[in-house]
């Protein structure tokens, strides 16, 4: 006769021989918060009897019970046992015949130690976004990541329940478990009892996730050891790697501002002495690039969010492409990630029309200004309407217009806060389409962008140089959030969608002719 029995998570038959083993089970039908036994079914080896040219080898168990319950409750049952009759390894023939194996006693206390040990050492890691689940290697995971069966059947029927997520199937991933089932009440509630109930059995050993699958679009939820979750690690130090795109942006920044050596870039290392006249522009378009940051770094902040170090794009262009900033922890739900994302483009926004329109009023410093054609503000709708609507018909198709510097410069910085806005991949507005609309609408959308910025490099350097960094450092994917389900309160949204609408018209050029019945229209 076989008994199933179960070893750390691997099933495998278990004879009985009546002459030399005892195995007593007392199973009971149902869990009580109140009283809950745990069994551990220790194995080891013995020596093998050879009788009639056949070998047969033996095995002797020993069943510990470990009971957590109030006091006072288990007086009865520890009588009964008392008064029951067992049999015992004492008998002569197992004394004569079966002797314990050291060697099998040394392998089942190493793996007890280790599964402590690696319990104790789980930390309260940080991750990197940009992948399926955060920093996680798949190809690195190893039988320690493992989730041991016995976990899984508590996190079945006594983590998830009726009130929160009814299980209905489950299926390995990525060194945890992904639980497909009917999710009941408010996600954010179901998930934070969840999550309570998990930290009380476990501890901060498992990470749960309530996402949204892909295939159907209903509810699952993941669980994940936190060892998967190690942060990515680079070859070069970030503050290195940082502080050196930092300098070469610095030096765009005073090279865009500078006409006289745009012509010929060679000829910039012979003439660093005029780069000094870049430096009022490079300021003022590091201005609108440090508010965007700032922003995202305050709200961050309140949200419990954690930022890794900027690293900053140069551009030959418009002096900079704004910066590239690392989410280190998972963020806790979509609206926290898009007031985070959303802070940043509406502060910079802000402060670049608030210059621009300076610009137009402020006389220029030497009274000549910067010349431009007429022409350039159908670059911009937004700069060209609001240009047409402030000149007036000083503004005409043909005509060459003063302006201060300050008009230049204010523009660059709203055009790098309208190209994050692009809503593709890891940009702010990638973020913000994902927090609005889930993710699989942002991945169609983030496919359309990158795809409309293909047909715009055909025309545009700039759009190619920004299609091509999205394509290779910044296309995502977003990393797991860990409640994905609840939508955003619909204030956010409208700062959102605003955000979207806003680098839209910075970047789609003006189509109408500088006119006095355009002014009328608008």
């Amino acid at each position: 006769m076989n008994f199933p029995a179960t070893f750390r998570g691997n099933s495998f038959p278990l004879s009985q021989c009546s002459s030399c083993c005892y195995v007593r089970f007392n199973p009971f039908t149902g869990f009580r918060e109140q009283q809950i036994r745990h069994y551990s079914l220790k194995l080891y080896q013995v020596s093998s009897v050879v009788t009639d040219s056949r070998a047969k080898q033996g095995v002797s168990c020993r069943v510990t019970e470990t009971q957590t319950e109030p006091d006072g409750n288990n007086d009865k049952e520890e009588d009964d046992s008392e008064g029951r009759d067992q049999p015992s390894f004492s008998h002569s023939f197992a004394e004569d015949k079966f002797q314990l194996d050291p060697q099998a006693v040394d392998v089942v206390n190493n793996v007890e130690n280790k599964d402590q040990g690696d319990i104790q050492d789980i930390d309260n890691v940080e991750v990197a976004s940009g992948s399926p689940l955060p920093g996680l290697k798949p190809q690195q995971l190893d039988e320690s990541f493992r989730m041991p069966r016995e976990t899984i059947e508590i996190l079945k029927n006594q983590v998830f329940g009726f009130d929160t997520f009814f299980v209905t199937s489950q299926d390995p991933y990525e060194g945890g478990v992904l639980f497909k089932g009917n999710l009941r009440g408010e996600a954010a509630k179901s998930y934070e009892k969840i999550r309570r109930r998990m930290e009380d059995k476990f501890g901060d050993v498992y990470k749960l996730f309530l996402l949204v699958n892909p295939e159907d679009d209903k509810p699952v939820a993941v669980v994940v050891p936190r060892k998967t979750l190690q942060p990515e690690t680079t070859a070069v130090p970030e503050w290195f790697a940082a502080a050196a795109f930092g300098l070469v942006t610095v030096f765009t920044l005073l090279l865009r501002n500078v006409p006289a050596l745009q012509s010929n870039l060679l000829s910039t290392f012979d003439n660093l002495e005029l780069l000094k006249d870049g430096i009022s522009g490079a300021f003022v378009t590091a201005l609108v690039l440090g508010v965007h940051e700032l922003g995202h770094i305050l709200v961050a902040r309140e949200a419990g969010i954690k930022f890794g170090i900027p690293y900053f794009v140069p551009s030959w262009q418009i002096g900079a492409f704004g910066a590239i900033t690392r989410i280190l922890n998972i963020v806790p739900k979509r609206e926290d990630l898009l007031k985070v994302a959303l802070a940043g483009p509406l502060a910079g926004f802000s402060v670049g029309f608030l210059l621009y329109i300076l610009g137009f009023i402020l006389p220029p410093s030497d009274g000549i200004g910067v010349v431009v054609d007429a022409s350039v503000f159908h670059e911009s709708f937004l700069a060209g309407g609001l240009a047409k609507l402030i000149l007036g018909d000083a503004l005409k198709e043909g005509t060459s217009i003063s302006v201060n510097p300050l008009v230049i410069w204010a523009w660059a910085g709203l055009l790098i806060n309208a190209i994050n806005s692009i809503p593709a991949g890891e940009l702010d507005g990638g973020r913000i389409a994902f927090s609005i609309w889930g993710r699989k609408a942002s991945a169609r959308i983030t496919g359309v962008s990158i795809v409309l910025l293909g047909l715009g490099s055909l025309f545009s350097d700039v759009a190619f140089y920004w299609v091509a960094l999205i394509f290779f450092l910044q296309r995502g994917p977003i990393a797991p959030l860990s409640e994905e389900i609840t939508d955003p309160e619909s204030k956010y949204v409208g700062l959102g969608i605003l955000v979207l609408l806003l680098g839209l018209l910075v970047c789609l050029p003006y189509p109408f002719p500088f006119t006095q019945e355009t002014i009328s229209n608008l």
